[in-house]
């Protein structure tokens, strides 16, 4: 489990415990770090995460709130991966993306104008390893959107637009979470518009079918974690 996924489940077990209510100011990042046992970089991306999910509430220049929700709802946010893993909604949505995606990235090989390749190139160059994980997630849906673009298709613009919008809470999930997910998404993303360039759409589609893979997988794996840490706790 990495660092920042064991930060946030442990800030998820104060407020699953009762030690933190909605409404409750938490102690300040220095305290809890120390309380908890992390860094406070580990600390500052698990507070990330959560307030990406709408469990917590960053308010500059006064703290951080557990956001006022029904405690059930509360619990149901936090659970999200699970919940979405039991009812097989997200992981049917990147079922189609992976039907859908490589295809779009093979039509966009065959049909790309010089100028489109020069503005996704461009769009690659902006970021680099250190970019923060919510600007990852912004550059991860321009990229595809601009692929999909290159197809000439816009009624496969619009799907695919609909098909983002489904796993927006996954990909924030994932870039604040997994290891290394900035550095991996650049290198799939380069090797996506490296055959979109070179015009192969084989490569292309294959490209493509790799990168979705693997954010399957990791969903996969996220929730089998979020099963165990919820088993573990109705144990204790």
């Amino acid at each position: 489990m990495a660092v920042t996924d064991d930060a946030i489940s442990k800030i998820k077990q104060m407020i699953q415990q009762g030690e933190l209510r909605p409404g409750d100011r938490l102690p300040p990042e220095q305290e809890l770090a120390e309380r908890l046992g992390l860094s406070r970089s580990s600390m500052r991306e698990a507070v990330k995460a959560l307030e990406a999910m709408r469990i917590l509430d960053v308010r500059r220049g006064d703290g951080t709130y557990v956001t006022s929700l029904q405690p059930s709802l509360l619990l149901e946010a936090m659970s999200f991966v699970l919940d979405f893993h039991e009812s097989h909604a997200v992981l049917e949505v990147f079922e189609v993306r992976r039907i859908v995606e490589p295809a779009s990235a093979a039509l966009a090989a065959r049909r790309a104008t010089p100028e489109q390749v020069a503005a996704m190139r461009e769009h690659l160059t902006a970021v680099h390893g250190e970019t923060p994980s919510d600007e990852l997630v912004e550059h991860d849906v321009a990229f595809h959107r601009m692929i999909a673009a290159a197809t000439g298709n816009d009624y496969l613009v619009s799907l695919l637009e609909t098909i983002s919008s489904q796993t927006a809470r996954a990909r924030v999930w994932r870039a604040l979470t997994q290891d290394n997910a900035v550095p991996r998404t650049l290198q799939e993303h380069e090797r996506i518009l490296d055959a979109i360039a070179a015009g192969d759409a084989d490569v292309a589609r294959a490209a493509m079918i790799v990168h979705i893979a693997g954010v399957e997988h990791w969903l996969h794996d996220a929730a089998e974690r979020e099963s165990e840490a919820l088993a573990q706790a109705d144990e204790a």
